[in-house]
């Protein structure tokens, strides 16, 4: 019979996405059998994390300041405004090296099912940043799954009536693909949106 502190940790591993029953049951024991060290590690990065990080009041990445450091860079190009449906997704934007604008991270994508709606998003403060002085461009760059295609439609739709030039991630085939092994749909954005 399981002690509750084990059911306890079984419990708060499964509530992760991606962890299901067993592999929080196999995550506990491992932690607990083979390494204690690395439990307390974790268990302390987590206690901290939860009381210093929070968002920032700019572009709600997550923060331990007011303000992130991407929005407190100076050297950043303000002109630009990256929409991202997540921090893991900006997170992915920063690691190209090759986006040097500021951002705006949304809280998810729409999903009627879940009860997300475009208030739900945070939208009012998008629109908002988006018409300050000096924004030229707002670059939608959600997912390209049926909500995130519909969350960028309905954001593009609201920045256009305020007269904001609004673009969109391209999307096509991926590089080192061979083009057989590409699904259908991606070769036939790949082919509308040709350069």
């Amino acid at each position: 019979m399981a002690q509750p502190a084990l059911e306890a940790l079984v419990e708060a591993l499964r509530r992760q996405p991606g962890v299901g029953p067993r592999s929080a049951q196999r995550i506990a024991h491992h932690l607990l059998q083979h390494d204690r060290p690395g439990m307390l590690q974790l268990a302390r990065a987590l206690e901290q994390a939860a009381g210093k990080v929070g968002h920032c009041a700019r572009c709600h990445a997550f923060s331990e300041s007011p303000l992130c450091a991407v929005c407190q860079d100076p050297a950043r190009d303000a002109r630009m405004l990256c929409v991202v449906e997540s921090e893991a997704d900006q997170a992915a934007m920063e690691r190209t090296g090759s986006y040097h604008g500021l951002y705006h991270v949304l809280k998810g994508r729409l999903s009627p099912i879940d009860g997300m709606g475009l208030e739900s998003l945070g939208v009012e403060q998008l629109l908002q940043r988006a018409s300050e002085p000096g924004i030229e461009e707002v670059i939608m760059a959600t997912g390209f799954t049926a909500e995130g295609e519909a969350t960028a439609h309905a954001l593009a739709t609201a920045l256009r009536a305020r007269g904001v030039k609004v673009t969109r991630l391209a999307r096509g085939v991926p590089a080192g693909s061979d083009i057989e092994f590409v699904d259908l749909s991606t070769i036939a954005h790949a082919l509308s949106d040709r350069r």
